[in-house]
C-alpha cells in the first residue's frame, strides 16, 4: 500500500539478512526498484560488477552473476525478481529473452493469486457477517454449534445456520447448504437465511417456511441450488416438527446413548420446482434427547459410502462425551478427528433440558 517492495519468497540468504532488505523506500537505489522504475530488465555477469554496483546487497548473499528482472502486467507493476548464480555467467539475447517471458509469467501467476485471495476473503467476510455471531440463549434448550470451513486455499462455502425465538416456549433451528463455494454462494445464502427467519417469526409451520423459501429462490432466478433442515421445537413440551429440503437426515441420539437417524420424508432441493410441496413429521424430544443437525460436509468424504457415512457418523455420536457431557463437549469429541474437506462443515446440537413442572397450554 505505501509503494515499498516486500519480499514475499527467497533461498540461499543468510538468516536476518532479508529484514536488512526489505521494504526499502521507494527511491532507493536497489536491484529490484531499479527494474521497477524503468520496467526493464538488466543482467550483472561478474561479482565484481554486482560489488561495484551494490556494495550493500552484495555483501548480504554470494552470488557471482545477477539476473534482475521486472515483474510487469498491462495493468501494474507487480514487483521484481533477482536469480543469482554461483558463478560468472553471460547471458546471452536468447537467455534474456527467456527469462524476461518467465518474468511475465510469474507477473501474471501473482496478480491471479492476489486476486484469488482478495475475492476469496471479501466472500469469506461476507459469509461471517451473515452467519450468527452466537446463538441466542433459550429457557429449556441446551445448544452448540459449529463450523469448519474447507481445506485451506478453497473457496467460501455456502454453509449457513440459525436458531430463532418464536415466542416464550418454541423455538426454530436451520442448517442448509448452498450449491458452489464463491461469493454468490455466500450472498444467496445471506438471502435465505433472512428469508427462513422472517417466515418462522410470521408464524409458519416448518413444511410452510421451505416452501415460501422456495419460492423465493426460484424467483430470483438463479441458477444455484439450496439443501436445508429446519425444525420447529417446543422445549417445554419435548416436541419438535420437522421438514427437509433434500438435506441429509437429522440424528436424535437418546439419553441413554442411542442413535438414530429421523428418516423424515422430505422435499427436493430448493430452487427447483416453485410448487414442491416440504412435508413435516412431528418428533418427541425428550429430556436429555439430544437432536444433530448437520450439513454433508461431515459425512461426504472422499471414497465412502453415504449410507456408510451416515452409521458412522450415528456411531461417533453414540460415543462422542461421556454420562453428563455438555453439547460443546460432545461437538469437540464428534468433530475432533474430522479431515479438512473441499466442503464446509456444520454442526448444530438441540437438547431440551428438564421440562417444567406445572400445566402448559395446548
Amino acid at each position: 500500500a505505501d509503494g515499498r517492495l516486500r519480499v514475499i519468497g527467497a533461498h540461499g540468504y543468510r538468516p536476518g539478512a532479508l529484514e536488512l532488505i526489505d521494504r526499502p523506500p521507494a527511491d532507493a537505489r536497489t536491484p529490484g526498484t531499479l527494474a521497477l522504475a524503468t520496467g526493464a530488465p538488466f543482467f550483472l555477469e561478474s561479482r565484481q560488477e554486482i560489488e561495484r554496483r551494490y556494495p550493500r546487497h552484495a555483501a548480504l548473499a554470494q552470488g557471482s552473476a545477477w539476473a534482475v528482472l521486472p515483474l510487469l502486467t498491462p495493468q501494474r507493476r507487480v514487483g521484481a525478481c533477482v536469480l543469482s548464480y554461483d558463478a560468472p555467467h553471460r547471458f546471452g539475447a536468447e537467455e534474456r529473452a527467456t527469462l524476461t517471458a518467465l518474468a511475465d509469467l510469474i507477473a501474471q501467476a501473482l496478480t491471479r493469486a492476489r486476486q484469488y485471495d482478495t475475492a476469496s476473503g471479501l466472500a469469506r467476510d461476507l459469509q461471517d457477517a451473515l452467519l450468527p455471531h452466537r446463538l441466542p440463549r433459550i429457557p429449556g434448550l441446551e445448544t452448540a454449534v459449529r463450523y469448519l470451513p474447507a481445506a485451506e486455499g478453497l473457496a467460501v462455502g455456502g454453509d449457513f445456520y440459525d436458531l430463532i425465538a418464536l415466542d416464550h416456549h418454541r423455538v426454530a433451528a436451520v442448517v442448509g447448504d448452498i450449491q458452489g463455494h464463491n461469493a454468490p454462494a455466500a450472498a444467496l445464502m445471506g438471502q435465505i437465511r433472512t428469508a427462513v427467519r422472517a417466515h418462522a417469526s410470521g408464524g409458519a409451520d416448518p413444511r410452510r417456511v421451505l416452501a415460501l423459501t422456495n419460492r423465493l429462490l426460484t424467483a430470483l432466478d438463479t441458477e444455484l441450488l439450496a439443501s436445508a433442515a429446519y425444525v420447529r421445537l417446543d422445549p417445554r413440551r419435548n416436541r419438535a416438527l420437522l421438514a427437509r429440503a433434500g438435506h441429509p437426515h437429522p440424528l436424535l441420539r437418546h439419553a441413554d446413548g442411542r442413535v438414530e437417524a429421523l428418516h423424515a420424508p422430505g422435499g427436493m432441493l430448493l430452487g427447483i420446482d416453485p410448487k414442491a410441496a416440504y412435508p413435516h413429521t412431528r418428533l418427541a424430544l425428550p429430556a436429555g434427547a439430544t437432536l444433530a443437525l448437520y450439513t454433508d460436509g461431515l459425512t461426504d468424504l472422499p471414497g465412502t459410502d453415504p449410507d456408510h457415512a451416515l452409521t458412522v457418523l450415528a456411531r461417533r455420536l453414540s460415543g462422542a462425551g461421556g454420562p453428563g457431557a455438555s453439547l460443546d463437549e460432545i461437538a469437540d469429541a464428534l468433530l475432533q478427528d474430522h479431515p479438512a474437506g473441499t466442503d464446509d462443515t456444520t454442526l448444530l446440537l438441540l437438547r431440551p433440558t428438564e421440562a417444567e413442572a406445572g400445566p402448559h397450554p395446548a
